[in-house]
């Protein structure tokens, strides 16, 4: 449902960020195709990367996709409860890749939640609950091939399968790693890598693979296994850092205009007047700063566009206001509640990430709550746009 409030209040949000659920799954078609005969699911942690699970989860459903992975617990509860009610929601199949803590096996297990299990700790935990429920319970089986971040070293792996016992009790149904290197495809650890799954996999027979996510689909076939999790590239970053992007952008964030001025020469810009005008000067102040999620790290370097002009950022980047060099537009061309635009199709993800000195990960997944969200959906017969969320039931 609407919210008659938000709708209310729109005009006066101080940005509005414009995400279109069609590009999300036309995103995901092409994935998909791209790495048939491998299966692909959609990494939604983080809130769908900062976007909206509640939304975004549906529409993949609807797209076909019925592998889903989030970070936390409490990501795939909130996950089954949007995707509840959906055609399809009963084949959907949540993992959670960081495991589960002590104590939470039996509510991952209310919400139909598969674990991918990291530790000798954590297959005890499962394995524990599997005997008190008299079944095997399906889990998925991470191991460590050189990352040192999450999974079974080749070590604990060994003692895994000496003991034999907890591992009897689960029932394994995938074993997956994650790549650190797949943005750089000629970077030795890639082959590194797959060298390792592959030895260890060997060890469990007849469990199918996931190794590729983003990146790694744009390696050859060899990576990919029999599942790929993509997730910033379902929002159209750029897999790898170089070469064209077949990926459709997503998402739009236009922030309006405050407050205009002329300045003389030599007027001194925001907090610790870090910049100050060499010449005559007309500045736009707009409602956007670090609270946003618009990076402090881009003082005195980001920009913003007007109809293909830049207009760069003067200054500090403030909590809730950053200040433009409007001087290059015509006279008058900005009147407050006008909109510049801060990501769009003048000036994408990549560069606002570029200009931060970040990856366009953190500028996703740090956009704030207090933008307007508009939602177009794409989908044939809908009125294209659902507006902002207010709770997991949205629906156009």
């Amino acid at each position: 449902m609407h919210s008659p409030a938000r709708e209310r209040l729109w005009p006066a949000a101080g940005a509005i960020l414009t995400i279109d659920l069609g590009a999300i799954r036309a995103n995901w078609r092409w994935l998909r195709d791209r790495v048939a005969p491998a299966a692909c699911g959609a990494v939604l942690k983080a809130d769908a990367y900062g976007l909206g699970a509640a939304l975004v989860g549906p529409a993949l459903l609807a797209e076909g996709c019925r592998d889903f992975f989030v970070a936390h617990l409490e990501e795939g509860i909130a996950l089954r409860q949007d995707l509840r009610g959906q055609p399809g929601a009963e084949e959907a199949r949540i993992h959670v890749m960081h495991g589960l803590f002590d104590g939470t096996e039996r509510e991952a297990l209310a919400h139909g939640l598969i674990p991918v299990l990291n530790s000798l700790e954590q297959v005890a935990g499962w394995a524990g609950l599997s005997r008190a429920e008299g079944r095997r319970l399906p889990a998925w089986l991470q191991l460590d091939t050189g990352m040192a971040r999450f999974g079974f070293s080749a070590g604990e792996l060994d003692r895994l399968l000496e003991d034999g016992r907890d591992l009897a009790a689960v029932e394994p149904i995938r074993v997956m790693s994650h790549l650190a290197c797949a943005d750089e495809p000629g970077h030795p650890a890639n082959a590194a890598q797959l060298g390792a799954f592959n030895a260890m996999r060997r060890r469990l027979p007849h469990l199918p693979t996931s190794l590729a996510a983003s990146s790694g689909i744009f390696l050859d076939r060899a990576w990919h296994g029999d599942l790929v999790r993509p997730g910033v590239a379902l929002h159209g970053v750029a897999p790898l850092p170089r070469g064209e992007n077949p990926l459709r952008p997503v998402l739009r964030l236009d922030a309006r205009v405050v407050q205009t001025r002329s300045v003389p020469a030599g007027t001194a810009v925001g907090y610790g007047h870090s910049f100050t005008t060499r010449t005559p000067s007309r500045l736009a102040t707009i409602a956007v700063g670090y609270a946003d999620g618009f990076l402090r790290s881009a003082s005195n370097r980001g920009r913003a566009m007007w109809k293909g002009m830049p207009m760069p950022i003067l200054g500090r980047v403030s909590m809730d206001s950053i200040v433009l060099d409007a001087s290059a537009l015509p006279e008058n061309a900005l009147r407050p509640g006008d909109t510049v635009e801060l990501i769009g199709p003048d000036h994408d993800l990549e560069a606002v990430a570029e200009a931060a000195g970040t990856i366009p990960y953190e500028i996703l997944t740090s956009l704030g709550q207090r933008y307007h969200r508009r939602y177009e959906t794409g989908a044939p017969g809908s009125s294209g746009e659902v507006l902002q969320p207010t709770g997991p039931t949205v629906t156009a």
